[in-house]
Parts: structure tokens; C-alpha cells; sequence
């Protein structure tokens, strides 16, 4: 799943008249990188949330056959925020864990990788990131000790490490906006306008929820500077 529905409101003027994740970065929509990463990854089937200037994403996607993937759009009357727009999707995603890439960032993360993540049962998997300079304190922490591939694959998760809520003082890593999700996570919900946030933390506190440090590229797309700036990179690595 791709999460492209928010309105980027950091973005404006750019998001005036066009959606977030079809601002162009490296020669093309923001989506589109990673609509070709997963193709590439062996993805078939994607589901993409839509929400603000929806239609727009929605034609320049189509269904996915120019990618050699088969697109499918959850669509929102307004952005019900990460957790709201999942499970609105979840009739899309099927009953299987499904990996999920927030819309707004840029990455070279192989996934591939997450093909191989089976999360617990109603738990998740992460992947996390160095603290950016406008998150310095991060999101979460890592547990030191690795978890192992379980007997087990329906209780623990295959692979990383224990995800730990951080301490207010302590400077842990960021959420990537990449990650595998069983739909398990999400039972009970109601649908409307949900963030993601507190099902991470109760998949904590269950000792659900695993993750794995990247260290490679990743960039939050958040602001015209930042969308600049990566797109003059990725320009001068084109010419490289």
C-alpha cells in the first residue's frame, strides 16, 4: 500500500494544484519512484489511498499494466490519516501482511527485504532511520539483542529487533514510513480518521512490533527546500 491521500500543506504553493505525490523529483512524480521500486521488488498487486486531488494520482496511475503492476485505489472523502486510511483500504489488502510506503518520502531502502518479514499477529515491522535535522529525537528505540526466526511463525516476528517506546530524554531513531503490517494490527478499529501512532505503541506494549535500522538513503520529502534539494541530488547523480 501506498499512502498518498494527505493534502501537504508543508508543500504549499506546490500542492495547490497538485498532489504531493505527483511533485516531480528526479525526472519524475514522487509516486512513480515508488510505484517502480516495488515493481521491481516483486510486488504485483498495489492499493494506493487518495484523498486530496485523488483524481489526478488516480489518472496519472491508471492500472498500473505501464508498470507491469495491477493498481487498485482506496479512496477517502477527506485524508483519514495513516491508520483511518489503512483500514478503510484493508478490503483491498487481504488478509495477508502487506508492506506499506508512505507516499512522501524518497528512498533506496531494497524492498525487496520486506517481501521476506512475516510481522507477529496484529504486530508490525518497522524500518527505521537515522534522526533527520528537523526530528532529531526520533520516534522509537531498538532493543540490543536480535530476535530470531521463530518456531513458531503465527507468534513471533522472523526477523529484527524488538521495538521499544522511547524515553523522553533519550534520542532514538526515526519511522522510515516503511514497514510490514499484518491486518491483525488493526482489529477492532472503527473506521474514520485514525492516526497510526497508538496501534504502534499497543503492538509495544504485546511485544509485537519489530524493526531494523537502515542506514542507506532516505529523505522526507516535506517542504519546497527539501523537494529542491533532493531533486538538484538526483540530478547531479543522473549526470554522474
Amino acid at each position: 500500500m501506498i499512502l498518498a491521500a494527505g493534502k501537504g500543506e508543508r508543500m504549499r504553493p506546490l500542492t495547490d494544484k497538485t498532489p504531493k505525490p505527483l511533485l516531480r523529483v528526479g525526472g519524475m512524480p514522487l509516486i512513480e519512484h515508488h510505484i517502480r521500486a516495488l515493481a521491481a521488488a516483486g510486488f504485483g498487486e498495489i492499493v494506493i489511498n487518495v484523498a486530496y486531488l485523488g483524481d489526478q494520482i488516480v489518472a496519472f496511475c491508471g492500472d498500473g499494466a505501464r508498470w507491469g503492476v495491477s493498481i487498485q485505489f482506496s479512496r477517502e472523502d477527506e485524508p483519514l490519516e495513516t491508520a483511518g486510511g489503512i483500514i478503510k483500504a484493508l478490503p483491498l489488502l487481504g488478509e495477508q501482511p502487506f508492506a506499506l510506503v508512505n507516499g512522501d518520502v524518497y528512498t533506496d531502502y531494497p524492498l525487496a527485504q520486506l517481501r521476506r518479514v512475516l510481522p507477529a499477529t496484529a504486530g508490525a515491522h518497522l524500518v527505521l532511520v537515522d534522526n533527520p535535522e528537523q526530528h532529531p529525537m526520533g520516534d522509537f528505540c531498538l532493543a540490543l539483542e536480535p530476535i530470531g526466526r521463530p518456531s513458531i511463525a503465527d507468534e513471533v516476528p522472523t526477523s529484527g529487533h524488538a521495538v521499544v517506546e522511547r524515553a523522553a530524554d533519550e534520542i532514538g531513531l526515526t519511522y522510515s514510513g516503511l514497514g510490514v503490517y499484518s491486518p491483525g494490527l488493526f482489529d477492532g478499529c472503527e473506521p474514520g480518521k485514525r492516526p497510526l501512532r497508538p496501534l504502534l505503541s499497543r503492538a509495544i506494549s504485546d511485544g509485537r512490533l519489530t524493526g531494523e535500522h537502515f542506514l542507506g538513503t532516505w529523505v522526507d520529502v516535506g517542504t519546497p527546500q527539501r523537494l529542491a534539494e533532493l531533486d538538484a541530488r538526483l540530478g547531479s547523480r543522473a549526470e554522474d
